[in-house]
């Protein structure tokens, strides 16, 4: 069995700022982070889900974004230094959120920093956002990061893929789906069309209706800062899309306790099984415990357990 850790929207703590490092849309946000985001992101929490996904040992490690917040070039550093912590590059795959991209940045003053983190298997190093979709292929299992950040105006979380990115994976899914891998889709935005009209994947429609036709397995997300599950109803069946509670998430905070998933992924005669088992931080801090378990085979649901 491969196993698979999702985390998303660590929200790593901010460091002070300039006043001249925050002109446009960055003031606002670093004022929402000091009045009421640094309560809801604990460093403590983060460093209990770490600790328990390096003892969980799993395969490969999944991140669906928001490292940072808003796109500090000293946030891109920490952030740096925070990710050699969790895992070698080869272990760990990153896909950036909308606060990675908070404001429009040079590739490598930003995302390229975690470069090595996000590039397909064999490519050379991406000097911008060409290098998306990405793909890994790890075991039986291939991953594909999406971005669907994009710099938008204050008080705006949208997300948008663009038409050339979800063509290119339409073709990167069918080719992956005649190869017989299990193809699990990393993106930040959730891909529904019901998502609140400030903070949506502006393409969702499309997204899904590209699904429809060439299939994934799974597809993973955060964002919402909240354990979740969705489905787009295809052809052959139904593909879960589940989204992550933030894993710094305070106890006290209004998404509940930090979380991360442990997916466990084997093929079966007519596809694929895959087990998400919910981990949360223990509400002492010490360390996680089982919240939940869900199962889906060949994209349907087959069981819950508490």
């Amino acid at each position: 069995m491969f196993t698979l850790a999702h985390l998303s929207d660590p929200h790593l703590p901010m460091p002070r700022a300039r006043i001249m490092d925050l002109l446009g849309k960055r003031v606002t946000g670093y004022a929402n982070w000091w009045r009421s985001r640094v309560g809801l992101h604990r460093p403590e929490a983060l460093a209990g889900i770490v600790a328990d996904i390096k003892a969980e040992n799993p395969d490969h490690i999944a991140l669906t974004g928001d490292l940072v917040n808003v796109s500090l070039p000293e946030e891109f550093e920490r952030a740096s230094q925070w990710l050699s912590g969790l895992g070698p590059p080869d272990r760990i795959t990153l896909v950036p959120g909308n606060h990675d991209v908070y404001v429009a940045t040079k590739w490598g003053q930003g995302l390229g920093r975690w470069g090595a983190y996000i590039a397909s298997d064999g490519a050379p190093p991406s000097t911008g956002f060409e290098v998306f979709p990405t793909v890994r292929r790890r075991g039986p299992v291939a991953l594909v990061g999406l971005n669907s950040g994009v710099p938008k105006p204050p008080f705006f979380a949208t997300g948008t893929l663009g038409a050339a990115q979800i063509a290119a994976t339409e073709k990167i899914l069918a080719d992956l789906g005649r190869e017989g891998h299990c193809r699990v889709v990393l993106i930040h935005h959730p891909p529904l069309t019901t998502e609140k009209h400030f903070k949506r994947l502006t393409d969702a429609a499309e997204f899904q209706a590209m699904i429809r036709r060439v299939g994934c397995e799974v597809v993973l997300h955060g964002h919402n800062h909240r354990s979740e599950i969705a489905r787009i109803a295809c052809p052959r069946g139904s593909v879960p899309v589940i989204g992550v509670t933030s894993a710094s998430a305070a106890a006290d905070s209004r998404y509940g306790r930090a979380r991360y998933h442990m997916i466990g992924i084997e093929r079966q005669p007519a596809g694929w099984r895959l087990a998400v088992q919910i981990r949360a931080l223990k509400a002492d801090g010490t360390g996680c415990e089982p919240d939940g378990c869900i199962v889906f085979e060949s994209g349907e649901p087959l069981a819950k357990a508490a």
